[in-house]
């Protein structure tokens, strides 16, 4: 039997009698999973910790669900032993996972925000009594990413480069350290705690790796401050931003596998695969991931030729120290 792809963005199926991954009718509206995994709720106590939805909304990170069959949820948790495992061990153990079982892990979380977020809208819609507005390029983009972690049900094979980069790095965190930020319309993810931290981009196709590629080669083997993970960060969540292509991908449904080939990027318009970058707007960003240690646009641009940086020195040489608190 062909294996097949459930869409529930044909029909926008997105309510809790029906499992979110699988689409199979659920028995009770008691078989649901948390989108944040409870041993990281518990080991940095967030669960009633506030999280901001889109429309500003604040909700709980232990509110946020997805309506889940048993055979999924097995599935999941099998995979939350190992990451839970390796992210309590460290980064030598977390560099040591796979990159579809990261991969996994990461859209679990981002569509299960996803997820909520549509749920909500739909809620809002509703009250209104108005259309619900919902982009088609976000669609496109979700529809795939829910596509792809179906490849936790199912053998999935991502033909020639895998449709997502996944960086682990060593960083020299507080103890007690939880950092997590998402960018749901780009597709971008960062976490920070421990000893390591993870910073992810979502059908890209690996292009943000080649973009960055100065910077990351002049990292490789480097214990990071945690002020120059941010900037990568936000180097990345920036260059997400200017990121102009909708990736395609075509499926290719089998008994044995589903195959997964990302068509190429450039197209008929020779239009570069990024916008111009714009030195202002990534202050702006980078201002926003230095908040824990008070840098102001002013001093970030100062010289709008070479923006300030914790990475590279004048000569291009790895800064190795830097005085600054750690948080």
């Amino acid at each position: 039997m062909t294996a097949k792809l459930y869409n529930p963005f044909q029909d926008f199926k997105f309510d809790n009698k029906t499992c979110f991954l699988s689409g199979s009718p659920l028995q009770s509206l008691d078989e649901q999973m948390q989108v944040f995994p409870l041993w990281m709720m518990r080991s940095f106590d967030l669960e009633e910790k506030p999280f901001k939805m889109l429309d500003e909304n604040m909700v709980t990170y232990k509110s946020l669900k997805l309506p889940c069959s048993p055979r999924v949820a097995d599935l999941f948790a099998v995979l939350e032993q190992d990451i839970e495992r390796a992210m309590t061990s460290g980064y030598e153990a977390v560099r040591n996972l796979s990159e579809i079982q990261l991969f996994q892990w990461v859209a679990k979380i981002l569509y299960g925000v996803v997820f909520n977020e549509i749920q909500s809208g739909i809620r809002q819609a509703f009250i209104s009594g108005e259309d619900l507005n919902f982009s088609q390029a976000l669609v496109h983009k979700f529809r795939n990413l829910h596509y792809m972690l179906q490849s936790i049900m199912q053998p999935m094979e991502f033909e020639h480069k895998n449709p997502f980069s996944i960086c682990v790095l060593p960083v020299d965190n507080a103890p007690d350290t939880f950092s997590y930020r998402d960018e749901i319309n780009t597709l971008v993810f960062s976490f920070r705690m421990r000893d390591f931290a993870i910073l992810a981009t979502l059908q890209d196709n690996g292009v943000h790796a080649i973009y960055h590629e100065d910077v990351m080669n002049a990292i490789v083997g480097r214990v990071l401050h945690p002020i120059q993970f941010e900037e990568i960060c936000a180097r990345y969540f920036y260059s997400a931003y200017l990121f102009n292509r909708l990736p395609e991908y075509t499926y290719m449904e089998t008994p044995e596998c589903i195959f997964v080939e990302p068509m190429p990027l450039n197209d008929w318009t020779l239009k570069p695969i990024f916008d111009h970058w714009q030195v202002k707007t990534y202050g702006q960003v980078l201002e926003n991931f230095w908040k824990p240690w008070g840098y102001t646009l002013f001093e970030i641009i100062k010289d709008p030729e070479l923006p300030m940086t914790f990475i590279l020195d004048r000569h291009g040489e790895f800064i190795t120290d830097i005085h600054l608190a750690k948080v």
